[in-house]
């Protein structure tokens, strides 16, 4: 019987949704933590504190004692609809890895995905009511 080593890229996938926003995400158990979002630095691309601190909630609050490289492509939406987006894709990535997880997550609101969108412009109005 021949044994193998366990594949290095093993990573945990999942889609995150806020508005028109969504986000994929790829999650990794690493060394040393690494985020990266369409590409370039978290810092470069999410530049304001505060929509940096929601798209990291779910990862300080779920499992704060690990690692990871996060890779995320984002798409749609504004800053803050991303930042949400990256957070609940986050999210469902950290409970596809561990289950016992999901909870903790569930409680936090982090795995609800907010479906509140803005309504279309009806014809023969000037907005949408």
């Amino acid at each position: 019987m021949i044994k193998t080593a366990p594949p290095k890229n093993v990573y945990y996938e999942a889609v995150g949704r806020r508005k028109t926003a969504i986000a994929r995400v790829r999650i990794s158990p690493s060394a040393k933590s690494d985020f990266v979002v369409n590409k370039k630095p978290f810092e470069h691309f999410i530049q304001d504190v505060e929509y940096q601190a929601i798209a990291k909630e779910s990862l300080e609050k779920g499992s704060p004692d690990k690692n990871f490289k996060v890779s995320v492509l984002v798409r749609g939406g504004g800053p803050h609809a991303q930042a949400e987006a990256i957070r609940h894709g986050i999210a469902r990535a950290l409970v596809k890895m561990d289950l016992e997880l999901r909870p903790n997550l569930k409680t936090l609101g982090f795995l609800t995905r907010d479906p509140r969108m803005r309504e279309r412009k009806k014809f023969g109005l000037r907005r949408a009511r």
